[in-house]
């Protein structure tokens, strides 16, 4: 087995960061993919490791729960919120109102799920806001994701600071994953590709595709092609996740 993590600088034998975690869980799973990964992956402190693995495991089953919701597929110009929570944008987007709690407001799509529709991209960063919530205080919550903006990538709040990187073959559970339709349909130009959450036992949630094996997710995208001839759609490299380090760091800070 690679020993590839570091704790404070210092090389840790996988097996002892894995028999933190219950035999044969998702947490596991989770520690031993990153110990055998083809990168080091540097922690300041065991912490700060497990709030990473504990936030991934929380993304899994956030992606699930919205996968039974009422969360409808839009594309952003029939989008649809909660207006006791939020303002739909012109483009599509939804804007918290004034003087209402980001903590309840989140909390609120899952809690009346079938009050909204979106798209993909903005499913995924409310899972990783949905995730959070099993995590931070309702007070940091609300300190740390003032003025919330669900639209798309470009406005993502600076604190979760989500980035993609291309991975060569490194697969961690709660992983980002995009699936791209090269020769998509032009009719149907929401199918150019579909972001996914790696749910860690071969199975991708994507928002409206529901929860499909990685075949299930190409073949569904196929579907959608210019015609049969067009090229495959495909996993792509491509791994995106929110800042961990940096979300532990806030909530390391506020619980001293």
């Amino acid at each position: 087995m690679i020993i590839i993590i570091t704790i404070a600088g210092r090389t840790v034998n996988s097996n002892d960061i894995i028999d933190e975690f219950p035999v044969n869980s998702m947490k596991a799973k989770i520690a031993t993919n990153l110990s055998e990964g083809n990168v080091t992956y540097k922690y300041a402190s065991l912490d700060q490791l497990k709030f990473e693995i504990d936030l991934r495991l929380y993304i899994i089953q956030t992606a699930i729960e919205l996968s039974r919701s009422g969360f409808k597929f839009r594309t952003f110009k029939d989008s649809m919120c909660n207006p006791e929570f939020w303002t739909r944008t012109e483009q599509g987007g939804f804007l918290l109102k004034g003087n209402v709690s980001p903590y309840e407001a989140i909390s609120d799509i899952y809690k009346n799920s079938s009050k909204y529709g979106t798209e993909c991209s903005t499913a995924i960063v409310i899972i990783y806001y949905g995730a959070l919530l099993k995590i931070y205080p309702k007070e940091l919550f609300d300190s740390v994701f003032v003025g919330l903006h669900l639209y798309n990538w470009q406005y993502i709040d600076s604190d979760l600071n989500i980035s993609t990187k291309e991975v060569s073959s490194d697969q961690i559970p709660g992983d980002c994953r995009y699936f791209k339709n090269p020769d998509f349909d032009p009719k149907t130009p929401e199918w150019r590709g579909e972001n996914t959450i790696d749910l860690g036992n071969g199975t991708y949630y994507g928002h409206d595709l529901g929860i499909r094996t990685a075949e299930g997710m190409i073949s569904y995208l196929n579907k959608h092609r210019k015609d049969a001839t067009s090229p495959t759609a495909y996993l792509t490299n491509s791994v995106t996740n929110p800042d961990y380090k940096h979300l532990f760091s806030l909530y390391s800070n506020f619980n001293r």
